[in-house]
């Protein structure tokens, strides 16, 4: 075996510390960014931060759970709900009502075991090391008696029929139906139940809006309508005739340099060497936070140059553009605009929304134009709204409607997932009862 020196050349790509700086600072909200230069300050002896008057925008909203026809809230800075504050008060409540010490703990253990809908988190396979399942029992009856009907059920089941059991005890016939046939509810099988059940298609339908009544979720932990709040990064305002625009960082921290250490700048002493490089890092941060500002303010001039009519009208007027296209048009790799367009969040003057929604695909059609993924949802959404609900669109019958009556070019399987994001459910969980 011999052995020999060898000499050889390569090329590689080393991504120093300061480009990866910036591809950060590219990817964070305006609110991110406040927090990463007050970061730096605690690092950086040679950054000091002079504070603002300035107040960031905000935009307040309340929140609302999804629906079944519903898409989605953007998602935004949430106000912590006061869960424990709930858990607390059902303990509270439990030690007025029940002063022994032993049916206190027992309630305890079931209120902490409690998930976000008020279901028993409690498994008989994997019994509790305090309490017995009968003791279990007792407990879930106590704590009836504080918190609403259906709190402390081990599944949904439990639940109605608790419901049912307490409030409407007369009603057999709702209690045997969730009892034996909930899942044919869920799957809407109307006919099916009415076999099975002996019971007339009337029927079906007065016990269906019976059970709608029904609590579900009967203690939520997590509130439905909680307060929410968005910090736009960008706002953009009508103002005449056209559009203006300017960046939600007014209230951003100035940067200035600490000049008690400018003296060391020109040493050649171990601390003169720290000091250059925390000078060298401040003034790249500063290069940075107005590169990425710079960055966004290129690409939002293109949106309102590209998409006017969506800032007037919304998302039924959005056409379709990607971000190549808007990397292509400020000349910047199509990475960069995903990077500065990512976590950003646009105020409109008819709502704000992630900036990556204006940039969306496009699907052809019979006269040889495009039309954008979103407006064909927005027209998804409107055709399912207005379907007879007795006898509810399949998805191929949608495509051939959206490829005969729209001339868009639409598979089945497109309508399929296009339905599934918009959370809306398939037509036959969509369907009626027919009396």
């Amino acid at each position: 075996m011999e052995l020999g020196l060898q000499q050889r050349q390569e090329l590689n790509l080393l991504m120093t510390v300061e480009l990866r700086q910036a591809i950060e600072l590219l990817q964070y909200s305006t609110y991110e960014l406040e927090q990463y230069i007050r970061e730096q300050e605690l690092e950086n002896p040679l950054i000091q931060l002079k504070e603002k008057e300035e107040k960031p925008v905000y935009e307040e909203r309340l929140h609302r759970r999804i629906s079944s026809y519903g898409s989605a809230d953007i998602p935004m800075d949430a106000v912590q709900c006061a869960e424990e504050n709930k858990r607390e008060e059902l303990l509270k409540q439990a030690k007025l009502v029940y002063p022994d010490a032993l049916t206190q703990s027992l309630l305890k253990y079931l209120i902490y075991n409690l998930d976000d809908n008020g279901f028993l988190q409690h498994n008989e396979h994997t019994p509790s090391p305090l309490f017995d399942e009968e003791q279990i029992e007792k407990g879930v009856h106590l704590l009836q008696e504080l918190g609403p009907i259906g709190i402390g059920a081990r599944d949904l089941k439990e639940c109605l029929q608790l419901q049912i059991m307490y409030n409407y005890p007369e009603n057999q016939l709702a209690s045997c139906l969730v009892e034996n046939h909930l899942n044919l509810i869920a799957d809407r099988k109307w006919n099916e139940i009415a076999s099975k059940m002996d019971i007339t298609m009337k029927e079906v339908k007065n016990l269906f809006e019976f059970i709608q009544t029904l609590n579900p979720r009967p203690c939520s932990f997590v509130s439905d309508d909680s307060t929410k709040y968005v910090t736009p990064d960008i706002i953009v305002e009508l103002k005449g005739e056209g559009f203006t625009f300017h960046l939600n960082d007014g209230y951003l921290p100035g940067i200035h340099m600490n000049k008690s250490y400018s003296q060391y700048l020109s040493d050649k002493s171990d601390a003169s060497k720290y000091v250059q490089t925390q000078y060298k890092n401040a003034q790249w941060l500063l290069s940075s936070i107005e590169q990425r500002r710079n960055t966004i303010i290129k690409i939002v001039c293109v949106l309102l140059e590209k998409q006017e009519e969506f800032f007037k009208h919304g998302f039924n007027s959005l056409k379709p553009m990607t971000l190549k296209e808007v990397a292509d048009e400020i000349g910047m790799h199509e990475s960069t605009v995903s990077r500065a367009t990512s976590n950003k969040v646009i105020q409109t003057p008819f709502g704000s929304f992630e900036l990556r929604m204006l940039f969306t695909s496009k699907l052809e059609t019979s006269d040889g134009n495009t039309v954008s993924q979103t407006k064909v949802k927005k027209l998804l959404e409107s055709l399912i709204a207005k379907e007879n609900k007795f006898k509810p669109y399949s998805d191929q019958k949608i495509a051939e409607y959206f490829n005969a009556e729209k001339g868009i070019t639409i598979s089945r399987r497109t309508i399929s997932k296009y339905r599934e994001e918009l959370r809306i459910p398939p037509s036959s969980k969509r369907k009626d009862i027919q009396v």
